[in-house]
């Protein structure tokens, strides 16, 4: 769901240019770790992060990894580069990207891990090539990450969750930590905003890691 624009953020988010790319993505790629003050450590890729509670809590629980957010709507990676920024967090940014053409911005091998939650469900099978573990996605993940680089995905959504299953199998990628109520697991966790609210209700939480393919297809 996009969010009424507000006129204001246009502006005001330049407060922290420190912490955000709003443009030229471009010249990035393949150099995304050196934006960093130590380039040696993992780089880890948020795919779409919303108000910033994830990367923002990430970067804080695993502080030798950098973090790079990707979200489309200024109205809301405003608030994503505000926490971040307020939190001194010099391991995290974020970018004002559509992350369906994230080929353009990072390099093959260049990630060692994506975060992928609660993205749009798509639930209209006429849809499903919008969802991002549809294969056309995966295939990109696959290209993008390291060897042995993961995507980590979670969601409320059980239909959802069920076809992300087949088509990460379908893909040959290898699946662990799967779990279908990971609030009651002790697998380490930090909540988005949207699964604080609805997982407040009795929502069950799924979630998966699955380690990139040996063998990639061809883009």
């Amino acid at each position: 769901m996009r969010l009424r624009r507000k006129p204001w953020i246009d502006e005001a988010i330049h407060e922290y240019d420190s912490h955000i790319i709003l443009s030229g993505q471009e010249q990035y790629k393949g150099k995304w770790r050196e934006l960093f003050a130590h380039p040696e450590r993992p780089l880890y890729m948020e795919l779409g992060t919303g108000k910033g509670r994830f990367i923002a809590g990430m970067s804080e629980a695993y502080p030798d990894a950098n973090f790079v957010g990707f979200e489309v709507q200024i109205g809301v990676i405003y608030y994503a580069a505000q926490k971040i920024y307020e939190a001194e967090r010099d391991n995290a940014k974020v970018s004002l990207f559509d992350i369906a053409g994230i080929e353009e911005v990072v390099a093959p091998g260049e990630v060692d891990r994506f975060y992928i939650n609660f993205c749009d469900p798509w639930p209209k099978a006429k849809h499903a090539k919008r969802r991002l573990t549809y294969h056309t996605f995966l295939d990109r993940y696959a290209r993008l990450l390291k060897d042995g680089g993961e995507v980590h995905f979670k969601t409320d959504n059980e239909g959802l969750f069920m076809f992300s299953l087949e088509e990460f199998k379908e893909c040959g990628w290898e699946l662990k930590n799967v779990t279908y109520d990971l609030h009651s697991t002790d697998l380490p966790n930090v909540k988005t905003e949207y699964e604080e609210k609805f997982s407040a209700k009795g929502q069950p939480i799924f979630r998966l890691e699955a380690i990139k393919p040996k063998v990639q297809k061809e883009a």
